[in-house]
């Protein structure tokens, strides 16, 4: 770099090149400032005298990364510090924003990183007050945007920073300057009013929401998610909460502000209805908190100011919808005012319906509000009117009227998705529903059969029509849709307030009664002929979805006996009992997997259905009288049911197979599973005679896909010893060479060995103790050989082929479930592995050493990257410490320190599933150093040799796994403390001087003051705890750590 003038040249066209490789260039070559320690200096030198911002960036970006990846010495951190606040304070005014922005960024990560090294890293607040005190509105502003990124970097995890660390910054600077700073956010709103529409409010107002919106209890909140429960704002800030001037500066900001600033304001308020109730002195300060809420939230409506704008009002809907969350009803009836306030509240809900195109996914608030309302009524004690009685019926015909009048205008274009084609989501919209109409059900469901009449009427008669208008009939369908969901929605709750339960079940008759008759129309005459049509597809669908609802409440036995629902129906349409109606569900089952090839959602609505029904302990006996299910069972093929043959459908074949294996085993003779498995033996006997030459067919490899997956239903399906048995008789030894064949011949296609390897996870899997053989069977250790067979097939194929752009589909998917296939197999307990070193039988060592070079050929950041890869690696390596010690053992010792590391990154890992396996591996290892080394005399077996060799060679593998312990169960919250205190006892026991290092360095990382009382914690750790590793001594370990851990987290 000779001259500054070229940097900034290069650094220009780094930021505003088009051109791609000259901006690499440009990045190469500058690469050094943010890699290189040395280079720190100069970017100070770049600070003091370039001129052009493009140079700053580079320079104030590069600190970043030096300041967040490296570990600089503390006295290059404070000068840092001091370099930025003096120079933000003199040159701060005149530079761009987005180099302000990135010097403020820096400032902030010093100070995070920095938090527990020195106290003036702590005194950034009063730093930043000094610039709100000067009397430029630039400096102002660089104060405020210097507490907006701190709130925002303290409330962020860091990449350079592990989780521990950050919480406990996190916790302290929470109790330490997050209040002093939201006082300093109220105090400049305060003084900013006249300001209107400045930077300044801007600042401001974002300044109190990040406060607010602060992670006060680690619980990490879902960014993605809209709701959250209450909000812990800690005791201390109790004062400012109680004084009405903090609830209405936010209330005088929505009336003075525009969009968006005025959209923040309602956000703080959302966070302030949310507060948690505990926080308040006593009832009469939460009563006059929730009256000024009230008083708040009436006059917008009064004035009706702002709702015009779409982000405020879905943002106002939010906040009325909070009132649900933390107040009672009977706490609202009593607060003064609260008649107008309801009714202006009904008002707004019965317009926002009317507006559907505008308020669609907002008005869901206002439900969940109504319902809660509806829900709390018989709790109500004392004489002040609810006035519900007056505004539920209307709202809920608004609703009716609203989705009925979405249809008929057509969705719009660019509406991204129909809510009738996201079920499970529509029908937790409709969640509130039942209860506004069950509340007064007498006149709401004569309003859905009023409605709902004339719309079926005019489809009945449509079906006898030779022709029909299309789009006439798509807005019907769509109309009975809405109807059909809301019924599943209110028969899906029985809960009811107001009227008797008999009476409640004649009416749930009534609008049940509709829906059947209905069903009768759907499949005859012209509507038989619209299985295409997407409109028939939802109307489908919401059909099933009532089945679902219908069955859960009034299919079984009790439901039977007690209910008077049958009664009615019989008067109605005359079905007397649950038989007749589960032939009407099962008939339409039938039906729509006759009917429908393409639909895939419809397809796997259907099974999921059946499935339910095979399932139900009542249901599945009920099922095998009915003719349609013997016919089902009898006759599963692609001639009766066309879906079977249309590859989108494929993954279907698994749940519909799931659902006949269910049937079949049922009964459980041998001639009925034989008679029915006809099908997919006639698939076998064609796959057998296909000569090698011919393999690699489309035909051959469809057929192989379906058969799998078909083989993976009914093995799912296997509950016992009696059942397995049966499928396992049929499948060995006769078509087990068809697996080997399939897996040679397409190991370079994951369509096909994804399905063939997931049916052996399946086949392995020891669930329910089926896999239990005759002690004279060789069954267990014969399946074993198939499945080293099988794997060495699979591995020695796939690690030979080079890597594919999407690596996960075309490598790690299958990896992982080999992985998973050998797991089950070793864990299953019904191979005596002994038996095959014995008899020089190499399946176990080719199976284990297969399955290690697999892993080895992942990198472990992909092993940790990809979820279900890390599950399987983990859950395989939990086996293999805990029953095949000797084989990681035996491993060299580059690779044994390899593997134990992993096991290291999964105790760092956020699931506590994942972090429990690798405690369990460590723990078994550590007990075996325990007792073949530590305890043992001189190490005698090959084993333990070993073992000492590795360890002496990395002598700093204990210690730093132990560490890693010590500070998840210290300094995170962790759900498995029982899992993680196993391998620490064992660790602490294999040497006492590590434990003994480990404390030194734990306690000088706390503050001097504790660090007597943290001592006498380590001291009580270790009370009655003796030098061996049987369960008693390891319960008494895991007890006193509970302990340890309380009193050291006390503040």
């Amino acid at each position: 770099m000779e001259s500054l003038a070229q940097l900034e040249a290069l650094c220009e066209r780094l930021y505003n090149s088009q051109d791609s490789a000259e901006r690499a260039h440009a990045e190469n070559t500058l690469k050094c400032f943010s890699v290189n320690i040395d280079y720190i200096s100069r970017c100070q030198y770049i600070l003091d005298n370039a001129l052009t911002p493009y140079a700053l960036m580079l320079a104030s970006s590069s600190l970043l990364k030096q300041v967040t990846e490296h570990s600089l010495s503390l006295q290059l951190r404070l000068d840092i510090r001091n370099y930025l606040i003096n120079y933000l304070a003199n040159r701060g005014p005149e530079l761009q924003p987005f180099v302000t922005g990135s010097l403020i960024q820096l400032l902030c990560r010093v100070t995070k990183f920095g938090w527990f090294d020195d106290d003036r890293f702590r005194e950034v607040a009063k730093e930043s007050m000094k610039f709100l005190s000067q009397a430029t509105s630039d400096h102002y502003a660089i104060g405020l945007k210097i507490l907006n990124q701190l709130v925002c970097e303290m409330n962020q995890p860091n990449p350079g920073l592990p989780s521990t660390l950050h919480r406990r910054v996190a916790c302290s600077f929470r109790d330490q300057s997050l209040f002093q700073i939201f006082q300093i956010s109220l105090t400049s709103l305060s003084q900013l009013k006249n300001d209107v529409g400045s930077r300044l409010q801007e600042l401001a107002l974002s300044l109190a929401l990040k406060c607010l919106s602060f992670d006060f209890v680690g619980t990490s909140i879902d960014e993605s998610s809209e709701e959250f429960g209450t909000v812990q704002i800690p005791s201390g800030w109790k004062p400012v909460l109680e004084d009405p001037s903090t609830l209405q500066i936010f209330f005088d900001y929505y009336a003075i502000t525009k969009p968006p600033l005025s959209k923040e304001a309602l956000e703080c308020l959302v966070r302030l209805a949310s507060v948690r109730r505990s926080l308040f002195t006593n009832d009469v300060t939460r009563s006059k908190f929730l009256a000024h809420l009230m008083t708040g939230t009436k006059e917008i409506l009064q004035t009706g100011q702002g709702l015009a704008d779409h982000d405020n009002y879905h943002e106002y809907c939010r906040l009325l919808g909070r009132f649900r969350v933390n107040y009672q009803l009977s706490e609202l009836v009593n607060v003064e005012g609260y008649s107008d306030w309801i009714r202006l509240v009904a008002e707004f809900t019965s317009k926002s319906l009317q507006s559907w195109q505008w308020a669609s996914s907002s008005v869901y608030y206002l439900l969940g509000l109504w319902s809660r309302l509806v829900t709390s009524v018989p709790y109500l004690k004392g004489d002040a009117p609810s006035l519900l009685d007056e505004f539920v019926p209307k709202i809920t015909e608004g609703f009716i009227t609203s989705r009925f009048d979405s249809v008929q205008a057509g969705f719009p274009d660019d509406l991204s998705e129909n809510p009738l084609d996201n079920v499970e989501l529509l029908q937790d919209q409709l969640d509130c529903f039942p209860y506004l109409c069950r509340f007064q059900y007498e006149s709401s469901s004569m309003f859905v059969i009023n409605v709902m009449e004339p719309v079926l009427q005019v489809y009945t008669e449509r079906a006898q029509l030779q022709t029909a208008d299309n789009s006439e009939l798509s807005v019907i369908e769509a109309k009975l849709s809405w109807i059909v969901h809301m019924i599943a929605a209110i028969l899906k709750i029985k809960q009811c307030t107001g009227c008797s339960v008999d009476s409640q079940e004649v009416i749930d008759a009534e609008l049940s009664a509709r829906v059947l008759r209905l069903i009768n129309v759907t499949d005859s005459g012209l509507h038989s002929q619209r299985y295409g049509a997407i409109s028939k597809q939802r109307l489908d669908r919401a059909i099933l979805t009532f089945f679902q609802h219908f069955r859960k409440s009034y299919v079984g036995d009790q439901a039977m006996h007690s209910s008077k629902l049958y009664a009615r129906l019989s008067d109605l349409i005359g079905l007397h009992d649950h038989l007749l109606l589960l032939n009407v569900i099962v008939g339409k089952i039938a039906t729509n997997l006759k009917c429908y090839t393409e639909s895939e959602e419809v397809i796997n609505h259907t099974l999921s259905l059946f499935l339910e029904l095979a399932s139900g302990y009542m249901t599945g006996k009920l099922l095998m009288k009915l003719d349609t299910v013997k016919f089902i069972v009898a006759n599963h093929t692609r001639e009766h049911f066309p879906f079977l043959e249309e590859y989108r459908c494929s993954r279907s074949r698994t749940t519909f197979y799931y659902t006949i294996g269910w049937l079949i085993f049922m009964e459980g003779s041998p001639v009925k599973f034989k008679s029915s498995m006809d099908p997919l033996l006639q698939v076998f006997v064609s796959l057998e005679s296909t000569p090698d030459a011919m393999f690699r067919t489309d035909t051959v490899k469809f057929a192989l896909i379906g058969l799998m997956r078909d083989l993976r239903g009914i093995a799912m399906a296997t509950n016992s010893h009696r059942t397995y048995g049966l499928l396992f008789d049929w499948l060995y030894p006769a078509h087990m060479q068809i697996l080997l064949k399939g897996i040679s011949h397409w190991a370079d296609t994951p369509e096909v060995t994804t399905p063939l390897l997931k049916f052996m996870a399946e086949f392995v899997l020891n669930k329910a103790q089926r896999l239990t053989f005759d002690s004279s069977s060789p069954n267990g250790i014969l399946l074993f050989r198939e499945v080293s067979k099988l794997l060495v097939a699979y591995g020695s194929r796939i690690l030979s082929l080079p890597n594919a752009a999407d690596i996960y589909a075309f490598k790690y998917k299958g990896i992982w479930i080999a992985l998973t296939i050998l797991a089950r197999a070793l864990a299953g307990n019904y191979v005596n592995f002994g038996v095959f070193e014995l008899y020089g039988d190499r399946a176990l060592a080719d199976a284990l050493d297969i399955a290690l070079k697999m892993c080895l050929s992942v990198p472990l950041a992909d092993i940790l990257a990809y979820r279900k890869l890390t599950r399987a690696y983990f859950a395989f390596l939990e086996v293999l410490f805990n029953s095949h010690i000797l084989f990681i053992l035996n491993m060299d010792t580059n690779t044994f320190m390899h593997i134990v590391g992993s096991l290291e990154s999964g105790l760092k890992g956020l699931d506590s599933n994942i972090s429990s396996q690798c405690a369990s591996a460590i723990d078994n290892l550590a007990a075996f150093y325990f007792n073949n080394i530590t305890m043992g005399e001189a190490p005698t077996s090959p084993a333990a040799i070993n073992l000492a060799r590795h360890i002496a060679e990395c002598p700093n593998l204990f210690p730093e796994i132990l560490k890693t312990l010590f500070e998840i169960v210290l300094f995170e919250d962790c759900s498995n403390q029982w899992s993680l205190s196993r391998p620490m006892l064992s660790l602490i026991l294999i040497s006492e001087q590590i434990f003994t290092d480990l404390k030194a360095h734990i306690l000088g990382s706390q503050a001097a003051e504790q660090h007597q009382r943290l001592s006498l914690c380590f001291d009580k750790l270790m009370t009655d705890v003796t030098r061996s590793l049987d369960s008693k001594n390891r319960d008494k370990f895991t007890q006193n750590l509970t302990i340890f851990r309380h009193d050291f987290r006390v503040k």
